[in-house]
């Protein structure tokens, strides 16, 4: 029968690189859409904040983390939502595993976002915690227009500045392309398994 399966041997044209895309938003909100991600497309920040609000009610949210980054870095979160328990990175003094653990949302910035595979790049560092965009069920990322590019070797190729102050690379960068996925039980995809199973990315124009 595996015989019988067998692919033709045949492999398909290598990939051009760079890519070309005409929208590179349009292309990014459909690639991450098939892989099971969302899309908020807002005009400005006040608009995604305005969206991640209305997240939190929707998803009834008791708890908040949040990486201290553009445009999360200055933000008096416990101001804005009182009504909720509100933990920084780098910020707070209690025990940011257990504050992640026990959150309903985690919210995080972007230091790229691919428009090929609809992925988000997140890097770690003092006030950008592997855990924020890890444990809670839901991880809200806050993307700016001006963090699309086209594919990954696009974004290595430029050596994105965004990373670190010196242009270094962090110890960890994280490529998000949708919610956490297995099949791993009888090819039945589950979403959640081993992170977030839900994944939304809040595109806005910064300028």
């Amino acid at each position: 029968r595996l015989a019988a399966a067998a692919r033709p041997a045949a492999l398909p044209p290598p990939r051009t690189w760079p890519r070309a895309f005409a929208d590179l938003a349009t292309r990014f909100e459909q690639a991450l859409t098939a892989a099971r991600g969302e899309v908020r497309r807002v005009a400005d920040l006040a608009g995604a904040w305005e969206t991640v609000d209305g997240i939190l009610d929707e998803v009834g949210a008791e708890a908040v983390v949040a990486n201290a980054e553009p445009p999360l870095a200055g933000m008096d979160l416990q101001a804005r939502w009182p009504e909720r328990r509100c933990h920084i990175a780098g910020a707070s003094g209690d025990d940011l595993r257990a504050a992640c653990a026990a959150a309903d949302v985690g919210l995080s910035g972007a230091v790229a976002a691919l428009a090929d595979t609809g992925t988000v790049v997140l890097a770690s560092g003092p006030a950008r915690s592997r855990l924020v965009t890890l444990l809670p069920p839901v991880h809200v990322a806050l993307v700016p227009l001006s963090a699309l590019t086209a594919d990954l070797f696009t974004w290595t190729a430029a050596r994105n500045p965004s990373l670190t102050a010196d242009a270094a690379m962090p110890a960890n960068v994280v490529l998000v392309s949708g919610p956490s996925k297995s099949a791993d039980i009888e090819f039945t995809l589950t979403l959640g398994v081993h992170g977030p199973g839900r994944l939304v990315a809040i595109l806005y124009d910064a300028n």
